[in-house]
């Protein structure tokens, strides 16, 4: 199962393996602070989709269509993801303040149906 935390959150042993799912570094933490074992730029959504969906949660259902429609492009990478978390314990790290409506959130579904 891949589990979600904010990268403000603190650390746990629990994380397992730490995956940052962000383009952008999370403003004001420290990769020492952050612990990230992987940073997987190319899954998160494009700095075009980003900007136009900026959080306004009006749009959620087409961000997320348009969102899992730019990962088609990225099938090994996200098999990849599946892989490892059927190995162990995986947490994906993102910045947003919304719990729901950000983009972890499609990816670890999108990830998990792989499974």
């Amino acid at each position: 199962m891949i589990h979600l935390k904010r990268a403000y959150e603190e650390v746990s042993k629990e994380d397992g393996t730490r995956i940052l799912v962000e383009r952008l570094w999370p403003r004001g933490v420290t990769k020492e602070k952050a612990q990230i074992d992987r940073w997987v730029k190319d899954l998160s959504p494009s700095p075009e989709l980003r900007k136009w969906f900026h959080q306004d949660t009006t749009q959620w259902d087409e961000f997320e269509k348009r969102y899992v429609e730019e990962l088609r492009g990225h099938e090994d990478a996200l098999k990849e993801l599946a892989k490892e978390s059927r190995k162990g314990r995986v947490t994906f790290v993102y910045a947003a303040k919304d719990e729901e409506h950000n983009s972890a959130t499609i990816l670890k579904r999108v990830v998990e149906s792989l499974r």
